[in-house]
């Protein structure tokens, strides 16, 4: 089971006065603790926002046969169905969102939940309005306000919306940016890729302009280069590790770095195990280990740290289909705490779960 990071604030009435990071075991942190030797008005307070420490064995593998868990009843509207989704996130009770892409909404299966799922952002039509969305391609679960963080691609703007009940719209946390993927690190701060710009940004929350950690000298192949980046993933050491789709390969932009280090791919477009075709979803385990969802080569392929030469199937190349060992354009993916594959199989409209073995 993956160990999780909750980042503590110490603070006071006027100023934050030390952070520090505590290991647990699940999401279930969200308690106000008072500060015995302190005064009163002193408190620490866990900042609702955990980040997953999955530790997967180096050689682990997965049951090839995929458990549909989410959608897979056709394209459509229905809260059983999904149509083209994109990205997704899993929380701790193994509770799952989905950029429902073309509905316009973000839609969540709770663990069990096999049939209908729940509309949790937009649903409310295509359009610009607080209460709807334009075709999300990433949702993360903020742990900051029990919120959702959407990628609101068609509306060229970054939302948060909270997951209580009767949240009707969201508010805008950066706009004007042609965004695709999110991604969050243990110390709050929220990135953001932009196709248009060939860029990653690192923003505070709250903060409209951000620090450019990736790409940023126009669209290309070199190595201070994107080529349409799409999603994102961060370590413990705000390392950022890019899918470069365009470029049909993984980029690992160290933090600080002024150019990037090719960490998969990067061969040419192809089906070799040298190669990728359209990357997107994108994982990195505690071993360094990374994991990247190859499009259109229908596949989800492993790189162990320090092979850069070639990867490892360990779920789909075989073929495009809709067979449970099979997809069809697969995007987004994640671990849930005992290690099991979720995947985002977009053209089939469906999340596929791969229990480990």
């Amino acid at each position: 089971m993956g160990a999780y990071v909750a980042v503590y604030t110490y603070i006071s009435k006027t100023k934050t006065i030390a952070s520090y990071m505590v290991m647990v075991s699940s999401f279930r942190f969200y308690r106000l603790y008072s500060k015995s030797n302190q005064a009163a008005t002193h408190v620490i307070i866990a900042d609702k926002i955990a980040v997953p420490r999955i530790n997967i064995p180096a050689n682990a593998t997965w049951n090839q046969n995929g458990v549909t868990i989410a959608g897979g009843h056709g394209q459509g509207t229905a809260t059983d169905q999904l149509f083209l989704p994109r990205g997704l996130f899993v929380d701790g009770d193994q509770t799952v969102v989905i950029a429902d892409y073309w509905n316009h909404r973000i839609m969540q299966w709770k663990n069990g939940d096999t049939t209908n799922g729940q509309v949790v952002a937009g649903g409310n039509g295509e359009g610009k309005g607080l209460h709807q969305l334009q075709y999300p391609t990433d949702v993360l679960i903020g742990k900051e306000a029990d919120s959702l963080i959407i990628c609101d691609r068609m509306n060229e703007r970054v939302v948060q919306w909270s997951r209580l009940s009767g949240t009707t719209q969201g508010e805008i946390l950066i706009d004007n940016i042609d965004c695709f993927g999110l991604a969050m690190d243990e110390h709050r701060y929220l990135y953001v890729s932009d196709y248009v710009k060939h860029e990653v940004r690192r923003y505070q929350l709250g903060e409209k302009n951000g620090t450019l950690v990736a790409g940023g000298n126009g669209k290309g192949n070199d190595t201070n280069q994107l080529n349409e980046p799409a999603y994102l993933f961060v370590d413990r050491q705000q390392n950022v590790y890019v899918s470069d789709n365009r470029n049909h390969r993984v980029m690992k932009w160290n933090k600080g770095a002024k150019e990037g280090i090719v960490a998969a791919g990067g061969q040419g477009e192809g089906s070799a195990l040298t190669q990728l075709k359209n990357p997107n979803g994108i994982f990195v385990d505690t071993l360094g280990t990374l994991y990247v969802a190859d499009t259109y080569n229908h596949r989800v392929m492993r790189w162990t740290q320090g092979d850069k030469k070639q990867g490892t199937v360990i779920v789909g190349g075989n073929g495009k289909g809709e067979g449970a060992n099979q997809f069809s354009g697969l995007y987004g993916f994640s671990f849930d705490r005992q290690d099991n594959l979720y995947v985002v199989d977009m053209n089939n409209d469906r999340v596929q779960r791969f229990s480990i073995e």
